[in-house]
C-alpha cells in the first residue's frame, strides 16, 4: 500500500514526533511544516494533516482550497479555532479534535482558581511575604453553598459540574443545546452565579458569549475557555472598578498575554498561560486520541470525535477534489 502523505503543523521537534507516530509505521510519509510559507508549499500533496497545537497554523478555506488531495484533519486539542469547518466540510474532509482528553485537568483548575479566589489565597502569601498578618482584613468567603453557573457542558463542563456539586455548592448549566439537569438559561445563570465557570468551545456564535457586567456584583468570573468567548474589555472594567471580585483566567484574546494589557495591573485577576489542560495524564490521553485516530483514518477505520460535517471514514483523493 502506497504511504498516505501526513503533513505535521505542530511545533514539535520532528524526530520527537516520529517516536510519538511510530506505531504507524510505513503507513505514512510525514513532512514538517512551522510557518504559513512551508505549510503552503507542501499542501498540494498533503492527504493528512496533523494541526497545530494552538490556532497559529489551520486549515482555513484557503489553505483547503490548495489541497486537493486532503482527506482528513486531526487536531490535537479539544479547540479546532482557526479550522474552517465549512469549508473542510464542502471538500468532505473530516476534522476530529481529542475531546475529553483534558476534562479532568481543565475542570482541576478551574476548581482550583476558585478556591484561590473566593478564599483570597495570592493576596494571603503576598501579604504575609511582605510581614503582613492579615486575618481579619482579607475577607475570604466559602465556595460550599455558592451557585455556580457552568458555561459549556462538554466532558469539561460535567466534569466541573461534578467536582462543583462534590463540594457542596449548587450547580447549573448553560449549553447550547439544551441537555442535563440543572439546565438553565445563559442569561439567568450569568446574572445570578456567584461564581461563572467558562468552558465552551470559541466559534462565531460565541465569540463575546459573556458579558462580564451582566453578572452578580461580587461574583467571580474562571476563564478556561477561550480569550474571546468573555468580553476581555468589559472584564476589566467590571474589575477596575469593584463591580466582579475577581477573575481567573488561563486564556487571552491574545496570547502570550501582551505586556501593557490592563489586566496585568488588577490585583483580583489569577492570570494563567494557558496550561489548565496541561498535565502528565492529559498529555498521555491526547497521544493516544492523536495516534488511535490517525490509525483508524490510514486502515480506512471509523475516526472518533469528528465535529464538522463530514464523513468518519477517510477515502483516498486522486488530487482532482475527487
Amino acid at each position: 500500500m502506497t504511504p498516505w502523505n501526513l503533513l505535521a503543523l505542530t511545533p514539535l521537534p520532528p524526530e520527537a514526533l516520529r517516536g510519538l507516530l511510530a506505531p504507524l509505521g510505513d503507513r505514512v510519509t510525514l513532512s514538517f511544516a512551522r510557518d504559513r510559507a512551508a505549510m503552503e508549499a507542501a499542501l498540494p500533496q498533503a492527504e493528512i494533516v496533523l494541526g497545530d497545537w494552538s490556532a497559529g497554523l489551520a486549515m482555513d478555506a484557503a489553505a483547503v482550497a490548495a489541497a486537493p488531495r486532503l482527506a482528513f484533519v486531526q487536531q490535537p486539542s479539544v479547540g479546532v479555532d482557526g479550522h474552517d469547518l465549512a469549508a473542510l466540510s464542502a471538500a468532505g474532509v473530516p476534522l476530529a479534535n481529542t475531546a475529553g482528553v483534558s476534562a479532568v485537568a481543565v475542570a482541576e483548575w478551574c476548581l482550583g482558581a476558585a478556591l484561590t479566589l473566593s478564599r483570597r489565597l495570592v493576596a494571603a502569601d503576598a501579604a504575609v511575604r511582605a510581614g503582613g498578618w492579615p486575618q481579619l482584613d482579607l475577607g475570604p468567603r466559602e465556595l460550599s453553598g455558592s451557585h455556580v453557573g457552568v458555561v459549556g457542558y462538554g466532558p469539561i463542563g460535567q466534569e466541573c459540574a461534578r467536582l462543583f456539586g462534590a463540594l457542596g455548592c449548587r450547580v447549573s448549566h448553560w449549553t447550547r443545546t439544551p441537555r442535563g439537569e440543572g439546565y438553565a438559561p445563559l442569561e439567568e445563570i450569568v446574572a445570578t452565579a456567584d461564581v461563572l465557570v467558562v468552558v465552551i468551545a470559541l466559534s462565531d456564535e460565541t465569540r463575546s458569549l459573556v458579558d462580564p457586567s451582566r453578572m452578580k456584583k461580587g461574583a467571580l468570573l474562571v476563564n478556561a475557555a477561550r480569550g474571546g468567548v468573555v468580553d476581555q474589555r468589559a472584564l476589566a472594567a467590571a474589575l477596575r472598578e469593584g463591580r466582579l471580585g475577581g477573575a481567573a483566567l488561563d486564556v487571552f484574546d491574545t496570547e502570550p498575554l501582551p505586556q501593557d494589557d490592563p489586566l496585568r495591573d488588577l490585583a483580583s485577576v489569577l492570570l494563567s498561560p494557558h496550561v489548565a489542560g496541561v498535565t502528565p495524564q492529559s498529555t498521555g490521553r491526547l497521544v493516544a486520541s492523536v495516534v488511535g485516530n490517525l490509525t483508524a483514518a490510514v486502515e480506512e477505520k471509523k475516526i472518533e470525535n469528528v465535529v464538522n460535517d463530514a464523513p468518519a471514514r477517510i477515502r483516498r483523493r486522486d488530487g482532482s477534489g475527487k
